[in-house]
C-alpha cells in the first residue's frame, strides 16, 4: 500500500496495540499461571509429580520450540486468520482439558495445545504490532507483551476462586469459554502488507490476467453436469473461483509451454535451486552457532530455562507441602511472581540501554542471582519468606527482555531472525524438561530440597559458562564490543527481537 507509511506510530495502530495486549492476556494467562492448577490435578489424578509436571512444561516450551512454525504460518496467512485460528485452538485446548480423564489426554490438550494456540498468538500479535510502527515499536512491542505477565497475575486469583466455586472443571470450562475472546481480538488486526499466501495467488492471477479474465472460459469447464438435457448458459468465472483455478493450474499449465527434455530439467533445475537455499540456510545456522559468544549464550539460555521455570509450576505445591500454608492464598505466589517479572522486564529494559553496562554480563548477574535464590528457597521455613524469594527470582526472571539486545550485538541484525529461533529452541527445550527433573527429584527423595538444589546450580553453572566465554581475552571481533546502533526497518522479518 502506498500510504501504509502515513498511518505508521499512531492512530489505528493503538487499537492494535490493545487488541494485541488483550490477545497475549487472554492467551497466557492461564498457562502462565498454571501453578495453581498443579496441585489441584495431583489430587484429581493421584499421579507422580513428574509425569503431571509435563503438562505446565509443554504448554510453555512447546510454543517456544514451534516458532520457527508459527511464524511461518503469519507470514503466509497474516495476523488475523492466524489468531481467529489460535483462538480455537486455545480455547477447545482448555475445554477439552475439563474433561480429561487422565493426565495422559492432559499432557495433549492442555500441554500440547493449547501450548501451540499460544505460540500461534506470540507470533501473530509481535508481527502486525511491527507492521503498525515503526519510530514507537519498543513502546508498543514493550506494552504487548506486558499482557503475559498481567495474565498471569490476574489468572492465578481467578482461577483459584473459581476452582472454589465450581470445581476444576467448571474452572477450565469457563477459562476456556473467556478464551474465545482471542477470536474477537483478531477482528481488529487489519492488514497492511498482504500475507505470502495472497501475494503467491496475486502473482498467479497477474500472470494469466490478460488469457483468462477477459477470455470467455470453454463451455467444457463450465458445465455443471455431464450429460444435461438443457443447454446451461455460460456463466463467467468469480475472481475466487479464477484463483483456485489458477492456483491449481499454474504448476501445469508453465510445464506445457515447455515440451520433452526442456521440462524435466526445468524441474531439475527448480530442485537444485531449492536445495541451494535450504544448504545456505544450514551454513547460515552452523556459522551462528560457531560464535563462541553465542553458543555460550545459547547454553545459558538452556540452564536457565531448565533451573528457573520449575517454580512457576511448583511453588505452590512446595508451600503446601511444607505445611507452611494449608491451601492457595488470596494473593498466590504466581501473582507475586507474575507482577515482580513485569517490573523486572521493565527495569533490566532501561538499565541495559545505558551506555557503560554490558549487556552480556547484565544477563550473567541476573542468572547469578537467581541461581542463588533457588538455593536460598529449601531452607525457607515461613510463607513471607518465600514470597519474598519469589518476588526476587520473578524481578530476575524478567531477564527475557535482554535476549534479543544481547542477540543483536552478537551476531548483528541482518542474522537476528534465524540467531532467535535458535535461542528460543534451547529455552523452550530447558522449559520443557525442568518441571519433570524437578517433579521426579520430588518422587524419588520425597522433598523438594534436592530439586531446588539442582535447579539453583543449573542456573549458577549457566551464569558462570556465560560469563567466562565473554571474557574479553577471547579476541573476538574488536566490533563487537561496542554497543550495537539498532535501527529496526519496517518489515517484519525481525519482529522477535524487539520484544
Amino acid at each position: 500500500m502506498t500510504s501504509s507509511t502515513k498511518v505508521l506510530d499512531g492512530g489505528w495502530g493503538w487499537a492494535i496495540v490493545a487488541a494485541s495486549f488483550m490477545a497475549q492476556f487472554l492467551a497466557y494467562g492461564s498457562p502462565q499461571s498454571v501453578g495453581v492448577l498443579y496441585p489441584e490435578w495431583l489430587h484429581t489424578y493421584q499421579e507422580g509429580k513428574g509425569m503431571t509436571a509435563w503438562v505446565g512444561s509443554l504448554v510453555a516450551g512447546v510454543g517456544l520450540i514451534a516458532s520457527p512454525i508459527c511464524s511461518a504460518c503469519v507470514d503466509n496467512f497474516g495476523a488475523r486468520p492466524v489468531t481467529l485460528f489460535s483462538g480455537v485452538m486455545v480455547a477447545g485446548g482448555l475445554m477439552l482439558s475439563a474433561f480429561a480423564p487422565n493426565v495422559q489426554f492432559l499432557i495433549f490438550s492442555y500441554g500440547i495445545v493449547v501450548g501451540l494456540g499460544c505460540g500461534l498468538v506470540y507470533a501473530a500479535t509481535l508481527t502486525i504490532t511491527c507492521q503498525y510502527f515503526d519510530k514507537r515499536r519498543g513502546l508498543a512491542l514493550g506494552i504487548v507483551t506486558t499482557g503475559t505477565s498481567v495474565g498471569a497475575f490476574i489468572y492465578a486469583t481467578a482461577q483459584n476462586e473459581l476452582i472454589v466455586l465450581y470445581g476444576l472443571d467448571g474452572c477450565l470450562l469457563i477459562i476456556g469459554a473467556m478464551a474465545l475472546n482471542l477470536m474477537a481480538c483478531s477482528g481488529f488486526m487489519r492488514p497492511l502488507n498482504m500475507p505470502g499466501y495472497y501475494l503467491k495467488q496475486k502473482a498467479a492471477l497477474e500472470r494469466n490476467t490478460e488469457e483468462q479474465l477477459f477470455v470467455k472460459p470453454p463451455f467444457d469447464d463450465l458445465k455443471i453436469a455431464v450429460g444435461s438435457a438443457a443447454t446451461t448458459p455460460e456463466k463467467p468465472l468469480t475472481v475466487k473461483e479464477l484463483l483456485i483455478t489458477i492456483d491449481a493450474k499454474d504448476l501445469s499449465i508453465q510445464t506445457e509451454k515447455k515440451e520433452g527434455h526442456l521440462a524435466g530439467l526445468a524441474i531439475v533445475k527448480a530442485i537444485k535451486k531449492k536445495q541451494k537455499a535450504y544448504s545456505k540456510y544450514m551454513q547460515s545456522l552452523y556459522e551462528i552457532l560457531q560464535d563462541q559468544e553465542m553458543l555460550a549464550f545459547c547454553i545459558a539460555i538452556f540452564l536457565f530455562s531448565l533451573g528457573a521455570f520449575p517454580p512457576v509450576l511448583f511453588v505452590e505445591d512446595v508451600a503446601q507441602s511444607g505445611g507452611l500454608i494449608e491451601e492457595v492464598s488470596v494473593i498466590p505466589l504466581v501473582s507475586i511472581g507474575a507482577i515482580a517479572t513485569c517490573i523486572g522486564k521493565l527495569a533490566l529494559g532501561i538499565l541495559v540501554d545505558i551506555k557503560w553496562i554490558n549487556g552480556v554480563y547484565l544477563y550473567a548477574f541476573t542468572m547469578l542471582a537467581a541461581g542463588l535464590v533457588l538455593l536460598f528457597i529449601p531452607i525457607t521455613k515461613s510463607y513471607v519468606g518465600l514470597q519474598i524469594l519469589t518476588a526476587i527470582l520473578g524481578f530476575f526472571s524478567g531477564n527475557w527482555s535482554l535476549t534479543s539486545y544481547i542477540t543483536t550485538k552478537i551476531v548483528g541484525l541482518d542474522r537476528l531472525t534465524q540467531a532467535h529461533g535458535i535461542l528460543m529452541f534451547f529455552g523452550g527445550f530447558g522449559i520443557m524438561l525442568g518441571p519433570p527433573v524437578v517433579g521426579w527429584f520430588f518422587d524419588w527423595t520425597q522433598s523438594y530440597d534436592l530439586a531446588f538444589y539442582f535447579s539453583g546450580i543449573c542456573v549458577l553453572l549457566g551464569a558462570f559458562i556465560l560469563f567466562l566465554l565473554s571474557l574479553p581475552c577471547w579476541n573476538r571481533r574488536p566490533s563487537e564490543n561496542d554497543k550495537p546502533e539498532v535501527q529496526y526497518t519496517s518489515t517484519c522479518d525481525k519482529v522477535a527481537s524487539v520484544a
